[in-house]
């Protein structure tokens, strides 16, 4: 089966543990320093294009400065990603995943797409042009995407 393709409602596991964001220093040192470039790579990936990286960024970096309620927003995307791919909650509920170890909560998920077959450094519309991770649609393009035929 190609990744990305797995069926809906299929049980399946997160590819990395919430602490294994430690074995890729790049990602891990971005996120701990900026975790709103992470944050907005993967809100673009999950929302299928709909939101974008810049204000899925600036929309975490907004609430950060001025709530520092960040993570309940965050811990929403990581809600949707479960939807998704049937991930369990794992190892705790999703807001307490993100407000105690909110780094390593987005790298995990940062990581899943990769796992996936997505790459989330090139945003949602080039995966989708190259077929990444069959851009979760099982190869297909999502709707109002698609190319009309003659």
């Amino acid at each position: 089966m190609k990744p990305g393709s797995e069926a809906p409602g299929a049980p399946s596991a997160w590819s990395s543990g919430l602490f294994d964001c430690f074995d890729d220093c790049g990602l891990c040192c971005l996120t701990c320093w900026c975790p709103c470039i992470t944050f907005g790579k993967v809100s673009e990936i999950v929302d299928r294009g709909s939101t974008s990286c810049g204000t899925g960024g600036a929309l975490y970096s907004l609430l950060a400065c001025f709530t520092g309620c960040h993570w309940i927003y965050s811990c929403t995307y990581r809600s949707k990603m479960r939807a998704q791919y049937a991930l369990p909650d794992a190892p705790c509920c999703d807001c307490c995943v993100h407000y105690c170890c909110e780094p390593c909560a987005l790298v995990q998920e940062y990581k899943e797409l990769k796992a996936r077959g997505y790459d989330p450094d090139i945003g949602w519309q080039l995966n989708v042009e190259r077929g990444n991770g069959g851009a979760g649609t099982g190869g297909v393009n999502p709707p109002g995407m698609q190319e009309m035929g003659r």
